[in-house]
């Protein structure tokens, strides 16, 4: 799967793809990027460019298996699609850290004891084996407006 974590303005994401046991790419893309909006995905990547369409208003069909954390403006939320309500966007507190995919609770632990979201991603690749790669940041600027990107090392 994978492990995407935000704490204090910084959202840091890996780049492995796994089937099964298999890593099948070490260095893929999971920030998909539509109209401004920023989609953090996790779970199967044929499915992203799905939950994307949902997003901006296709009629979802079938199983969508993914969860995204997505930068929309100022906005930062977890979304996903369910058979019961279809896309569903729950908000993301932006005063506290968040994680989600396979590797979450080694991210949350490392940013409970103060790790950043690079450091917490860091820590999810040492345990989870659905994590791994390089390590990408995205840094949220004053008012959200801006975002950048970034390589690895970024420490914030």
């Amino acid at each position: 799967m994978t492990t995407i974590a935000y704490k204090d303005g910084v959202i840091a994401y890996d780049s492995q793809v796994t089937r099964g046991d298999v890593i099948t790419y070490d260095d893929y893309e999971k920030c998909l990027e539509r109209n401004g909006v920023k989609f953090f995905c996790s779970g199967a990547v044929s499915d992203y460019q799905r939950l994307v369409d949902a997003y901006f208003g296709a009629k979802p069909e079938g199983n969508i298996d993914v969860t995204a954390i997505v930068l929309d403006g100022e906005q930062l939320m977890l979304v996903a699609v369910d058979d019961v309500t279809g896309l569903w966007k729950s908000p993301i507190m932006l005063d506290r850290p968040y994680a989600i995919g396979s590797g979450t609770p080694y991210a949350f632990a490392a940013m409970d004891m103060g790790a950043g979201a690079y450091q917490a991603v860091e820590m999810a690749c040492k345990r989870d084996t659905s994590t791994g790669g390089t390590i990408r940041t995205v840094i949220i600027n004053e008012g959200m407006a801006d975002a950048k990107t970034t390589s690895p090392g970024v420490t914030a």
